[in-house]
């Protein structure tokens, strides 16, 4: 499924970043007013978008009120002077807004600096029975753990993809590579928008290749607590420990793998790569190597450069594949990578062998941008020993 137009110019439930608002963040009420005159006045209309207020991307989380005459209406305060992401839905993602074509609508987006009345219009909503977005389906096989939990964190679950000869050849392990936002990475009928980063696809093909070592890939599930448990902070630390003293554990049990550090991988984007770096930098008898693509490592109230900055102890021997786009987002995103990769160098770490910086800057942020840059993520983070 790599249809660029379906894809949000800034995905990230995926992959969705959201940028928690503080206290003393300003804020605006904003008024939006939806023009939908296909729709009966009976109709339940749902917003959601990149803020908490609005559901951080849960499709059938905030309601509007219907005001009569094909018009839902909506006022909701929302912080001052961040980019605000947005998106139409029927209560769910495949009944989101969509063109004449029957795709989904890109996201709406504005940057307030007062009160503010918005208004949309959708003519299109996708059927629920649409299916013809989900292109490409699955390579290989696909394992589900259900309804994992830790302490009070929500339930979620694994998908675990078995690499091409696991069933065949009983004797060998397999390095492991742990992957956050799963439901984006494998199948692209659970992934968000219908786009997935076709790691199965990717994975199967340089194995076949021999261009690198055969992994298990595993995918962590996301919940509506994504943003605060892959950035710095309380639930982050749980997060981090749910997947160190229960997912590890649990699938070096259940599947052949290596488990030492040196065959134990992270990955993710966006926020999902700055957690992989927490988790590689907080845990390197566990993790030895992280994929952090279009990390946010810096940006307004999240920093975890400082906490590299602060450290005295003794070099880790850890690599990172870090990299990010030039469009958008991945812009803001930039200043806090430049910073990440000054104080790793501060620390002794050497680009080209304990780090790799890897600049795209035709790409925007979201999901089919990282399935064309995991390639090379994988060639540099498990190269095949001959």
């Amino acid at each position: 499924m790599r249809h660029p137009i379906l894809i949000t110019l800034f995905l990230l439930l995926s992959t969705t970043f959201v940028f928690a608002q503080t206290r003393n963040t300003p804020a605006h009420n904003i008024t939006f007013i939806l023009y939908a005159p296909e729709l009966p006045d009976s109709s339940k209309v749902y917003i959601t978008g990149n803020q908490e207020q609005l559901g951080s991307w849960n499709p059938g989380k905030v309601i509007l009120k219907n005001q009569g005459r094909h018009t839902w209406q909506i006022q909701l305060i929302l912080p001052a002077d961040q980019l605000i992401e947005y998106k139409y839905t029927l209560g769910s993602w495949d009944r989101e807004a969509t063109d004449t074509k029957g795709l989904p609508l890109p996201n709406f987006n504005i940057k307030v600096s007062s009160d503010t009345l918005i208004k949309n219009e959708v003519r299109r909503w996708k059927a629920s029975t649409d299916k013809k977005t989900f292109a490409g389906g699955v390579t290989g096989v696909l394992k589900y753990h259900k309804d994992l939990t830790w302490n009070n964190l929500p339930k979620r679950d694994l998908v675990v993809w078995l690499p091409p000869g696991y069933e065949e050849n009983k004797n060998k392990r397999y390095p492991v590579l742990y992957m956050h936002d799963g439901q984006n990475i494998f199948d692209p009928a659970t992934s968000s928008f219908g786009v997935d980063w076709q790691l199965d696809e990717t994975c199967d093909s340089l194995i076949r290749a021999k261009v690198i070592e055969p992994v298990i890939v595993v995918g962590i599930y996301n919940t509506s607590n994504r943003m605060e448990e892959y950035i710095p902070g309380e639930k982050g630390n749980a997060y981090m420990q749910f997947i160190v003293n229960q997912v590890k554990p649990l699938i070096d049990k259940t599947y052949r793998t290596k488990p030492s550090r040196k065959h134990t991988l992270v990955g993710g984007s966006s926020a999902g790569g700055i957690i992989s770096f927490m988790l590689a930098w907080k845990y390197p008898k566990i993790f030895s190597k992280a994929i952090c693509m279009s990390p946010a490592f810096k940006i307004q109230h999240i920093d975890y450069v400082d906490d590299v900055l602060a450290y005295r102890g003794k070099k880790k021997k850890l690599y990172f594949y870090i990299d990010n786009g030039g469009i958008d987002l991945e812009e803001k995103l930039q200043p806090g990578i430049d910073e990440m990769l000054a104080a790793l160098k501060q620390k002794g770490y050497k680009e080209g062998n304990d780090f790799t910086w890897i600049k795209a800057p035709e790409d925007k942020h979201f999901e089919a941008a990282w399935a064309k840059r995991m390639p090379k993520a994988l060639i540099l983070a498990l190269p095949l020993r001959k």
